[in-house]
């Protein structure tokens, strides 16, 4: 069973603005939170698809959300096919071939109980086996990068998803190691990740191998690289006047976001001293906040690892029709 506190709960499903016999799409199931008030919200008519790759978390959703019955569809996949998925989907509406929803979601933070559950090998708290994979059945570990990748790879991962500023000094010490004995577990990886940073470093910032365990996972999961292709996929699913809610958790996420949804944003090109725009170029998406939603002081101070967390919505402003 889960036991997660979902983040921006309220705030991300009512940018939302869900209608009773809408369909929606929750690209990141996790614990449920966020899929349990958007189920709440619809009536007998309304739908919910939720994709997660994680068997525990559509074990939970089939345990916690049997209430809802047919109003939840889970898809076991990750989220980056989700425009595949959803033309399978014989009840999902179509325009062009392209499958049309009212709202999509995404909450980017890992379940806390992947985290926290040692074997996963997400946990620098824990010693466990380097794993890392959201999907059990795809290939690449942590284990494998750690083992196998070049070290200067290596050191590139730590420092672009991790923005870590001592990658060259840690991924030289795991690769020295590992000449000697392979790397393989969590407790190993930390010990070397520990040695590549000064000590006055360590002392300061929270754990030291936090920045390190999260571009793995990253790199593992091709997280940023799912996410790109989800959300332009997002744009192109989501019917005209509904919308998209995300949640990042850190910089790399939240830039990619932002930059996505500003490419879709009106750009008139007129001169400035027309009095309207002749131009046409109108746009696909509109901000509804201009600046990212953050958690409130209470909601971080009943959990912590909110802190990072950002939340951005856009509304569709145009069917796929009146895009091409």
């Amino acid at each position: 069973m889960f036991h997660h506190i979902t983040v921006l709960k309220e705030e991300a499903t009512e940018g939302l603005r869900i209608k009773p016999d809408g369909i929606y799409v929750d690209c990141t199931l996790g614990g449920g939170g966020h899929s349990s008030v958007i189920l709440s919200k619809l009536g007998p008519e309304g739908r919910l698809i939720a994709f997660d790759q994680d068997d525990w978390a559509h074990a939970n959703a089939k345990e916690k959300l049997s209430e809802y019955g047919e109003r939840l569809t889970l898809v076991k996949s990750n989220f980056r096919y989700m425009e595949e998925k959803l033309r399978e989907i014989e009840w999902v509406p179509k325009q062009g071939g392209i499958p049309q929803v009212d709202g999509i979601l995404y909450d980017l933070g890992v379940s806390s109980p992947q985290f926290d559950e040692g074997e996963r090998g997400f946990s620098y708290n824990a010693d466990a086996p380097l794993d890392m994979r959201m999907d059990r059945s795809s290939d690449l570990t942590a284990r494998e990068i750690i083992n196998e990748w070049p070290e200067k790879e290596i050191a590139r991962v730590l420092f672009q998803y991790g923005e870590e500023k001592f990658s060259r000094r840690i991924a030289k010490f795991i690769v020295d190691s590992r000449q000697e004995t392979p790397v393989e577990t969590t407790g190993q990886l930390v010990e070397l990740i520990k040695l590549g940073i000064p000590a006055a470093a360590r002392r300061t910032g929270g754990h030291p191998a936090k920045r390190s365990f999260q571009a793995l996972r990253i790199a593992v999961n091709d997280e940023l690289g799912a996410f790109e292709d989800g959300l332009h996929q997002a744009v192109r699913c989501t019917a005209a006047g509904g919308r998209i809610s995300v949640i990042t958790f850190h910089s790399l996420e939240d830039r990619i976001c932002k930059q996505i949804f500003a490419g879709y944003l009106e750009k008139c090109t007129c001169p400035t001293d027309f009095p309207m725009c002749v131009c046409g170029g109108k746009g696909t998406l509109k901000l509804i906040n201009r600046k990212p939603l953050v958690p409130s002081e209470e909601e971080l101070a009943h959990n912590p690892r909110a802190r990072s967390a950002k939340l951005r919505v856009a509304e569709k402003l145009q069917s796929i029709a009146e895009e091409t």
